[in-house]
């Protein structure tokens, strides 16, 4: 298939070199979506109908077999020999089983070893006589050992997670999952369900992966390309709201981050915006030729306040405001027995007395001075906060020493959120047909509405665990997290069964439940991995760690050191003098290099085989409040595939204890 795009020869289809760059480039990608993956088998399972999809359940109608893959893959004359696993026809292959077989007679899954054929299993879901049975392939798939980047789930996917990834493009869904039960996969291959099957409107509005951090996407950004979806943008939420020339080089105290992220922040710059709008007070004199026309004030000052009560954005209303005028002096010209047109409408909007009026009743606003004036200015500040903020709240957001212009000052992430809110009420900000945001529950309301934006005329698939939040302003509840998304109708589905996690270690780390997320279900783990738990006091911390890496190490895998942010210089240079290299967090894994050092602020969303865990108690006292750190100490303990080892000096914190 590669090779008859490689050959086809566009020279006589082509009517000029415009076309045949845009021609070229769509070749281009073509041919990479074909390229081969020598570790991965372009068929995994395969589906032997009793009769054919689509025709009369008679008797004695002949069945159809099928080849299930991540691709499809056609032969010479074009014939389908693999099915691609998006296809309607593939679907029993993930939600049959022997309670409803789906006319499905068998099911084989196929086993693989560096993309040879090793073994394959049967399930005859229409046999009343076979009992069913957990497929050892299945397993075998999900404990695999983890070198390099996240990979596909195709040929794992569980009933629950496919009911997700084919929901429909037209509705928003949240998924509540603990670790392990494959929420992040889940959404990423919604996004390659849905560029299946709507990919004419998808390729015109765009998809987008939003992710934490830029570690997380890189250990993400193969699993779409795998699938042969190449046009998926990926971003963190700080990528989205940069704007070109303003650089984040502040911070914020977690009191002021959480002003900064409360939604009434919108409210603020809203009446900060309109604020710049002013009653005109004078009439307009408009000179044409050798006539004048004269639109009285309070004329004037109807059609601002028609335009003020509609629910436009500032800046459209700004560019209507010379044609409302225009309007009126047209109607004057009319009753004088003059028949203009839109030429003359619009060059009496163009007039340099209509043009000093609008600019004096209604001025162009800048969203970053907007902000700036917020930030430095107290009685600015109070006038469009008044019965919004208190006084305290204020007092929290103005800069100590204010900045004298928007290139000098030093503005924090969640200062250019305000930016992004503010440019929003001048300007509408594009919508995208489709968004991906994973790991939501450390949103601030300010950050969703930045997301929302984003999709105002698409759809969402919103990934999280309320029990991982780690920020000071993480979200409550889903509810009060998609209202600020803006997609309240969102189907909030819960994802139980954990497949990455062994059973020991996620009952060991949901001891904290109760502590950082009362009421949510723990995570109930299929994998009993015996021995797979190690929970041992040290009284030499950094070298027992270090010959735990060492011994980690000799499983297969990849190896995670996960560590409070202030404890991995020193574990760094202990690493190094042990002859132990290792890799930060986003950098691949390979066969040859296969431990990486992860600070434990960047932990989340990560996974690695084995973990070896430094000081549990630093982990904690290295957040701002106890919850905080139990929960960040949550994410750090559920990184394991297929083993944990925990070491600690200091005593372990008291729910786990």
């Amino acid at each position: 298939m590669r090779e008859d795009v490689e050959a086809l020869d566009i020279r006589d289809v082509t009517a000029n070199w415009v076309n045949a760059i845009v021609l070229q480039a769509q070749i281009d990608d073509r041919i990479k979506a074909l390229a081969d993956l020598t570790h991965t088998p372009l068929f995994f399972g395969r589906l032997d109908y009793l009769h054919a999809p689509g025709a009369e359940l008679a008797e004695g109608a002949e069945g159809e077999q099928f080849y299930i893959g991540r691709r499809h893959v056609h032969d010479a004359d074009g014939d389908p020999m693999v099915i691609d696993w998006r296809a309607p026809v593939s679907q029993p292959f993930y939600r049959a089983s022997k309670k409803d077989p789906q006319d499905i007679a068998l099911r084989r899954r196929f086993g693989y070893t560096g993309g040879e054929l090793t073994a394959y299993e049967d399930e005859h879901l229409s046999d009343p006589a076979e009992a069913a049975a957990v497929s050892k392939l299945l397993q075998q798939e999900i404990e695999r050992p983890r070198v390099g980047p996240m990979r596909d789930i195709v040929a794992t996917i569980q009933p629950e997670q496919d009911e997700i990834v084919r929901s429909g493009l037209s509705g928003s869904v949240c998924v509540q999952g603990g670790p392990g039960t494959g929420k992040t996969a889940v959404g990423l291959h919604r996004v390659a369900y849905l560029l299946y099957a709507h990919r004419d409107r998808l390729a015109r509005t765009g998809t987008l992966v939003i992710g934490p951090n830029r570690s997380f996407l890189h250990y993400i950004e193969q699993v779409l390309p795998a699938l042969g979806e190449l046009e998926v943008k990926q971003a963190t939420v700080d990528d989205l709201v940069a704007r070109e020339g303003l650089e984040v080089g502040g911070d914020d105290t977690a009191e002021t981050a959480v002003i900064k992220g409360d939604a009434r922040m919108a409210q603020v710059l809203r009446r900060a915006v309109r604020s710049h709008v002013t009653e005109p007070t004078e009439p307009l004199m408009v000179v044409r030729g050798s006539r004048r026309w004269r639109v009285p004030a309070y004329e004037l000052a109807e059609i601002v306040s028609e335009l003020q009560t509609r629910d436009i954005r500032y800046g459209a209303a700004r560019d209507a405001l010379p044609q409302r005028i225009a309007h009126a002096v047209l109607v004057r010209m009319e009753q004088a027995g003059e028949a203009p047109d839109d030429r003359v409408q619009d060059a009496v909007a163009r007039n340099a007395a209509v043009k000093a009026a609008v600019k004096a009743v209604w001025p162009p606003v800048e969203p970053s001075k907007l902000v700036l004036r917020l930030l430095s200015e107290p009685e600015f500040l109070a006038a469009h906060a008044e019965g919004i903020l208190t006084e305290d709240e204020q007092k929290l957001l103005l800069w100590p020493k204010p900045f004298r212009s928007v290139r000098s000052a030093k503005w924090s992430a969640a200062d250019l959120v305000l930016i992004d809110e503010a440019s929003d009420l001048v300007e509408r900000t594009h919508s995208l047909g489709h968004v991906v945001l994973d790991e939501a529950q450390d949103l601030s309301p300010m950050q969703y509405r930045a997301v929302g934006r984003r999709c105002t005329t698409g759809s969402a698939t919103v990934l999280g665990d309320l029990a991982q939040g780690t920020t000071p302003w993480a979200t409550r509840s889903w509810d009060e997290a998609l209202t600020h998304l803006g997609k309240p109708e969102a189907a909030v589905e819960e994802l139980t069964a954990g497949f990455r996690v062994p059973r020991e270690v996620i009952a060991y780390a949901s001891r904290l439940l109760p502590s950082i997320s009362p009421g949510l279900a723990p995570v109930s783990s299929v994998r009993e991995t015996p021995g797979s738990l190690v929970v041992s006091e040290t009284a030499d911390l950094t070298a027992d760690v270090v010959s735990a890496c060492r011994d980690s190490l000799a499983h297969e895998g990849s190896i995670g050191l996960i560590a409070a942010d202030a404890r991995i210089p020193v574990l760094a240079e202990a690493l190094l003098a042990a002859g132990l290299p290792y890799l930060s967090p986003g950098e691949e894994t390979t066969a040859r290099s296969r431990l990486t050092l992860v600070p434990a602020s960047l932990a989340k969303g990560l996974e690695y085989d084995y973990v070896v865990l430094d000081e549990p108690a630093a982990i904690v006292s290295g957040e701002p409040d106890e919850r905080t750190g139990l929960r960040r100490l949550y994410v750090c303990l559920t990184r394991a595939v297929s083993g944990l080892t925990a070491l600690h000096t200091a005593p372990l914190p008291a729910p786990l204890t």
